[in-house]
C-alpha cells in the first residue's frame, strides 16, 4: 500500500459530516478498495473490479465528476443544520473542511495509484479523473440550496409515497407548458398561485375540476417541470394515503424547497376514510410548518363528496348539516379552476397546434374533418386527450 493510499485509508474513518455518503455504492466500493491488501492479488483484483463495475453502472467512467456530484447531492449533517437555520460551530466547520479535502483527494485517485505495487500484468478496466473543486462547488451549491435541494430531493422533481416513505420517481412525466394547448386562462391562474408559493408569499390550495381528459393533471405536472430549477417539487399521494399528510408535512417542514402535494382524481363517498384528514389539512390544523407547501388536487367533480340518497333522509336540521358538510370540502380549496370540455372550435384549434408541432402535413379541412370523426368514433368526445390521441394516430400512419 502506497503512502497516498494509506493516508486516505486512515482519513476515511474520520468522516462524520458526510457519513451518510458511505452508503453510496460507488464510494463504498472505493473505500473497500483502499482497505484491500494489494499483495493479495486475487482479492485486490476482485475488489478493484467491483469498484469499477459500480462506477460504470452509474453511467460514467469519470471518478472525479461522480464524487463531486455525490458530495453536492448528499444528505449531510452540515446542509441539514443550515437549512434548519442553525449555525455549525467552529469544530464542525473544521470537520467539514477536512472532509471536503478528503473527498477532493479521493476524487483524484487514478488506476496507477493502485497498480504501483500490484504484481499483475493482465488487463484491468480503467477510469478517468478531471479537475474539480469540491469545496468551492459545495459552498456555491449551498448559496442556491433553495433551488437545488439536497439528498433525495436532488434525484427527481416528482415523488411518490411508497410504504410510508417518500421516493423519487425515476422516470417522471417530462411534459412542459409549451406542449399544452388551450385553457390559457385556467392554466395562468394555477401558474400565478405556484409562483406565489415559490416567492414565499401566501399560496392557495388548488382544486382543478372538470371533465376527464381536459389536462388537469398535465397542467400540474407541466408546471412542476417548468419551475423545478426554481426549487419546486411534487409529491403525489393516493386518496388512501391522505392519513399520511401529517408525516409528510413534518418531513418537509423547514426544507428550503417548495412542495406541491398532488392528489389526482379525488372524490369521496360520504364518511369515507381520508375525508377528515384532508379537511383538517385544508383548514391548516394539521401542521403549522407548511408554509413551503400547497395541496393541488384534480377531480371530475366540483363537489368532492358523492351524495347518497340516505343523506336526504332525516329531519331538516340533520339533512342540511350533512349536505353542508359534504359540500364544504371543495370550498376549502382557496382556488378552484374549472376545466370543461372544449367546444368544436377550441377542440379543432388544439388539434391544429398539436399537428403543427408534430409536423403533420394535411389540409386544414381534412384535419378538422378527421379530428371530428375520431372524437365521435373513439367514444371519448372532444378533449385535449382525444386531440393528442388523434394526432398520435396520424403519426403512426406516416
Amino acid at each position: 500500500m502506497t503512502d497516498k493510499i494509506f493516508e486516505l485509508y486512515q482519513k476515511r474513518n474520520t468522516v462524520i459530516v458526510f457519513r451518510p455518503i458511505g452508503g453510496d455504492n460507488v464510494i463504498n466500493e472505493l473505500l473497500r478498495l483502499l482497505d484491500t491488501d494489494v499483495s493479495k492479488t486475487e482479492d485486490f483484483i476482485f475488489q478493484y473490479s467491483n469498484f469499477v463495475t459500480e462506477l460504470y453502472i452509474n453511467g460514467t467512467s469519470n471518478l472525479s465528476e461522480y464524487i463531486l456530484k455525490a458530495v453536492l447531492e448528499s444528505d449531510n449533517l452540515y446542509t441539514f443544520l443550515m437549512t434548519e437555520g442553525k449555525t455549525p460551530d467552529s469544530n464542525m466547520n473544521n470537520c467539514l473542511m477536512n472532509e471536503l479535502q478528503f473527498f477532493q483527494e479521493l476524487s483524484q485517485l487514478t488506476p496507477e495509484d493502485f497498480m504501483e505495487e500490484l504484481e499483475y500484468d493482465g488487463f484491468l478496466p480503467r477510469w478517468e479523473v478531471s479537475d474539480v473543486d469540491i469545496a468551492g462547488s459545495f459552498f456555491e451549491r449551498m448559496r442556491f440550496i433553495n433551488h437545488y435541494g439536497f439528498g433525495k430531493w436532488t434525484k427527481s422533481n416528482m415523488f411518490i409515497l411508497r410504504e410510508n416513505e417518500i421516493m423519487p420517481v425515476e422516470h417522471p412525466d417530462k411534459q412542459r407548458l409549451s406542449e399544452l394547448y388551450g385553457y390559457e386562462r385556467e392554466r395562468q391562474a394555477v401558474i400565478k398561485n405556484t409562483l406565489a408559493l415559490l416567492d414565499g408569499k401566501p399560496a392557495q390550495n388548488v382544486l382543478l375540476y372538470g371533465d376527464a381528459g381536459t389536462g388537469k393533471s398535465s397542467t400540474i405536472k407541466a408546471i412542476v417541470n417548468e419551475y423545478a430549477d426554481k426549487g419546486l417539487r411534487l409529491i403525489e399521494i393516493k386518496k388512501e394515503q391522505l392519513r399520511n399528510i401529517p408525516d409528510i408535512t413534518d418531513e418537509i417542514s423547514g426544507n428550503p424547497l417548495k412542495f406541491i402535494i398532488f392528489i389526482d382524481d379525488l372524490s369521496f363517498s360520504a364518511g369515507e376514510d381520508g375525508f377528515g384528514a384532508l379537511k383538517a389539512m385544508l383548514e391548516g390544523s394539521v401542521s403549522a410548518g407548511s408554509e413551503n407547501m400547497a395541496i393541488y388536487a384534480t377531480s371530475n367533480r366540483r363537489h368532492l363528496v358523492r351524495e347518497r340518497f340516505s343523506d336526504r333522509e332525516g329531519d331538516d336540521v340533520h339533512r342540511n348539516d350533512t349536505m353542508q358538510e359534504n359540500l364544504s370540502l371543495s370550498a376549502r380549496f382557496g382556488l378552484r379552476v374549472n376545466f370543461s370540455r372544449p367546444d368544436k372550435k377550441n377542440y379543432i384549434s388544439i388539434v391544429k397546434e398539436l399537428a403543427k408541432s408534430d409536423g403533420i402535413d394535411m389540409t386544414e379541412e381534412e384535419l378538422s374533418l378527421r379530428a371530428e370523426q375520431f372524437a365521435v368514433s373513439s367514444g371519448n368526445g372532444r378533449s385535449p386527450r382525444t386531440a393528442r390521441q388523434f394526432v398520435d394516430m396520424l403519426l403512426s400512419e406516416k
